[in-house]
């Protein structure tokens, strides 16, 4: 029971996340895309950008602050996934990529624009 709640929570909360981003600009192309490598909640435009957006909540500030739940590896995995999504949507190489984080914590969004870098595959 406790996972459908999360799971309602998170979808909720994204709902929240992608109305935020249209009201503020962003074109919304997919939520929720997903492949082998993982998923990215949200992709739009923001002006040329390709936008790859991560969505973290947390109802309060006891538990650990949303952005900071982004870490390296995640950020590996949502760059894998982006690179398949350009690869699949056949996005050109110039199509300027950007990564962002918007946290949500109890009432407060915050939008992260260009929260972290592209992370090369090795």
């Amino acid at each position: 029971m406790a996972e459908r709640n999360t799971r309602k929570t998170g979808n909720e909360k994204e709902n929240e996340a992608a109305a935020y981003l249209a009201r503020n600009g962003l074109l919304i192309l997919e939520r929720n895309f997903s492949c082998r490598q993982g998923e990215i909640d949200i992709i739009g435009m923001d002006g040329q950008y390709l936008v790859f957006v991560e969505v973290k909540y947390r109802s309060s500030r006891e538990f650990d602050n949303p952005l900071a739940a982004v870490d390296r590896r995640k950020q590996q995995k949502i760059c894998r996934v982006a690179d398949y999504y350009r690869y699949k949507m056949q996005f050109s190489s110039d199509t300027p990529v950007r990564y962002d984080v918007v946290g949500i914590l109890g009432k407060e969004t915050v939008w992260i624009r260009n929260a972290f870098p592209h992370i090369h595959r090795r």
